[in-house]
C-alpha cells in the first residue's frame, strides 16, 4: 500500500533540489522497486530528459553534481504514455518496468519509471499512477526554488531572446476544466522571440491572448514583454477586454520606437454561456473545426497594437457550441518557406486528439514543411469547448475519462 501523505511528508523535510530523489527513493521502497527514475518533458516535444545525479551516464550532460540523459520519444513507450496518459506495463528480467505519466490538469510534466520484481496488479498500478500524479505537485512547488528542472529541460541551449520571451509564457500550456481544455505551444523552442500565449482562468470566464511582436531576436522578445506586461497588469486589475487592449496599445505607443507595433488577439470567454468576445488587432484569423469542417472564425481586422495612440477597440462576439474546436495561430505557421503545409488539413486530421496533442502535431508539421529552418516563431493554441461539466467529455478524444481529463492515472512547466 503506498502512502501519498507519508511521500509527501518526506519531501517537506527535503531540500527543493532532493524533493524528487526522495519521493523516488520513499517510492521505491514502498512497492520494492528495483529502480525508479523522473524523466521530465524537455522544451522540444520530441525528448525527455532522464534526470540523475547518480553515477555518470555516457553522453549525458552536466550540470554541477546532476546530469541528464536525454531520450528521444519518436516510436517508443515513453511517447505512448505521454500521448494516451495511460500508464504501460511490460514484463522485463523476470519482473516489470511500468511508466506512468505524471501530469497536473493536463500539463504532461513528465513519467515515472519503476524496475519491479514482479508484475504489479491493477490495483498496484493506480496506486502507482496517484504517487505520480502527487509528484507532479512536488515539481510544480520545488522548480520554484532551484534552475535544476529547467536546465534539464533544455536539450538545445537557449538564446537570449528565448530567455526573455519564456518569462513571457504561461506556467502551464495546458489548462484542463470541466468546460473546456486548452493547450498551447511555440516552435522553435530555443531561438528567435516575439510571438507570446497566455491564459487565466476566473470563476466564471477564461481569458485568453496570442501576441506577435514585429521584428526578430532580443528586439522583438523585449517589445513582447512590453505588451504582455501591459496586458497582465490591467488584467490582474479587473480591467475588461476592451480596457486591456487599449492600455496596451498606448503602453506601446508610449514605449517603444516609431514602426514597433504587436499583432495580437485578446479572448474572453464566459464559461456559463459560451459567448466568446475577442478583439483582433491586425492579427492571423483563428481556425474553427465544427462538425468535421474547418474555417476561419470571421473577424474584423483593427490595427496592430502600439500603431494609433488612443485608439479604443471594438469588442466582437460569437458564440460557442459544444464540440467546437478553436485554434489560434501566429503568423510563423503560414511563412513562405511553410507554403506546403495545410494548416486547415492538418487541423481537421487533428479531430480525434487531444489539444496538446494537436498544438504538437501542428508544431511538428510546420518545422517538417520548412525542413527544420523555420525563419520566424510559430504559435498555437487549441481550445476544446465542451460547454458542460467534465464528466461530459469522456469520449471526447476516443478514450476513457481518465485520458480525456489528464487525470486519475497520472506540462509545460514554469
Amino acid at each position: 500500500m503506498i502512502d501519498v501523505g507519508a511521500l509527501l511528508q518526506k519531501v517537506e523535510d527535503a531540500a527543493p533540489i532532493e524533493a524528487v530523489e526522495v519521493i523516488a527513493a520513499e517510492l521505491g521502497a514502498m512497492v520494492g522497486a528495483r529502480l525508479v527514475t523522473f524523466l521530465i518533458a524537455d522544451f522540444s516535444g520530441r525528448s525527455v530528459v532522464r534526470l540523475t545525479s547518480s553515477e555518470p551516464v555516457s553522453g549525458a550532460r552536466r550540470h554541477g553534481a546532476d546530469q541528464a540523459e536525454t531520450l528521444p520519444l519518436a516510436d517508443t513507450p515513453y511517447e505512448q504514455v505521454l500521448r494516451t496518459q495511460r500508464p504501460d506495463v511490460e514484463s522485463a528480467d523476470g519482473g516489470a518496468r511500468v511508466i506512468v505519466p505524471v501530469t497536473d490538469r493536463g500539463d504532461a510534466i513528465g513519467l515515472l519509471e519503476l524496475t519491479l520484481p514482479r508484475r504489479p496488479s491493477a490495483a498496484e498500478v493506480d496506486e502507482i499512477g496517484s504517487a505520480a500524479h502527487a509528484l507532479a505537485y512536488v515539481v510544480i512547488a520545488a522548480r520554484r526554488h532551484t534552475d535544476v528542472f529547467e536546465w534539464g529541460q533544455r536539450s538545445l541551449p537557449f538564446s537570449l531572446a528565448a530567455e526573455i520571451q519564456r518569462r513571457l509564457l504561461p506556467a502551464s500550456y495546458n489548462c484542463e476544466a470541466g468546460q473546456f481544455t486548452l493547450a498551447g505551444w511555440l516552435e522553435p523552442a530555443g531561438s528567435v522571440g516575439g510571438d507570446t500565449f497566455d491564459y487565466s482562468l476566473d470563476r466564471n470566464r477564461l481569458q485568453i491572448s496570442i501576441t506577435d511582436a514585429v521584428g526578430h531576436q532580443v528586439e522583438a522578445a523585449l517589445l513582447a514583454t512590453l505588451l504582455v506586461g501591459s496586458l497582465r497588469n490591467s488584467r490582474r486589475r479587473g480591467l475588461d477586454l476592451a480596457e486591456q487592449a487599449a492600455e496596451a496599445n498606448d503602453a506601446l505607443a508610449e514605449n517603444s520606437e516609431p514602426g514597433q507595433f504587436v499583432t495580437g488577439q485578446l479572448l474572453t470567454v464566459d464559461l456559463t454561456t459560451g459567448l466568446a468576445q475577442v478583439i483582433n488587432a491586425g492579427h492571423t484569423l483563428p481556425l474553427r473545426l465544427r462538425d468535421g469542417r474547418v474555417e476561419e472564425v470571421g473577424l474584423r481586422v483593427e490595427p496592430p497594437f502600439g500603431v494609433l495612440p488612443g485608439k479604443t477597440f471594438e469588442v466582437q462576439s460569437f458564440p460557442l457550441e459544444p464540440g467546437d474546436r478553436i485554434v489560434f495561430l501566429t503568423d510563423g505557421m503560414l511563412e513562405r518557406n511553410a507554403a506546403t503545409l495545410d494548416v486547415a488539413a492538418a487541423l481537421a486530421d487533428s479531430a480525434a486528439l487531444h489539444p496538446r496533442e494537436v498544438v504538437h502535431e501542428l508544431g511538428a508539421a510546420v518545422l517538417r514543411a520548412t525542413d527544420n529552418d523555420l525563419k520566424d516563431d510559430a504559435t498555437m493554441v487549441c481550445l476544446d469547448w465542451y460547454g458542460g461539466p467534465q464528466r461530459e467529455r469522456s469520449t471526447q478524444y476516443g478514450a476513457d475519462p481518465e485520458r480525456a481529463s489528464g487525470v486519475g492515472t497520472s506540462a509545460r512547466p514554469d
